[in-house]
């Protein structure tokens, strides 16, 4: 996942998009399909996605806050002041309650 849409400055709200079952079923194809030697990356890969497949909304979000903090070179404590001064300006069309409402949920779902 690279972005997360719904964010404006009128709108609060963030829509996770994932295509983890597309994913998985083409890799399912693909180990279907395998050389023996192909097997063991593909198998792990089917591993992977199945085990991300799970995760919840929130937990996306909050794996969304952290890919972004850590692209604009923000190090500090996620649930401070600073990680949602750091978060707004990754994000400038996020609105200061979207982004508090993003930092609380990184912080309830650590990695």
């Amino acid at each position: 996942m690279t972005g997360i849409t719904g964010l404006s400055r009128k709108n609060t709200f963030v829509l996770t998009v994932r295509d983890t079952d597309e994913a998985a079923a083409a890799l399912r194809q693909a180990l279907a399909n395998a050389s023996p030697e192909e097997r063991p990356g593909l198998e792990r890969a089917v591993a992977l996605v199945e085990s991300t497949a799970g995760a919840t909304e929130a937990r996306l979000r909050a794996r969304w806050v952290r890919s972004r903090l850590a692209a604009a070179g923000f190090t500090g404590d996620v649930g401070s002041v600073a990680a949602v001064k750091a978060l707004r300006q990754a994000e400038p069309r996020l609105s200061l309650l979207a982004a508090v409402q993003l930092q609380k949920e990184a912080v309830a779902h650590p990695e």
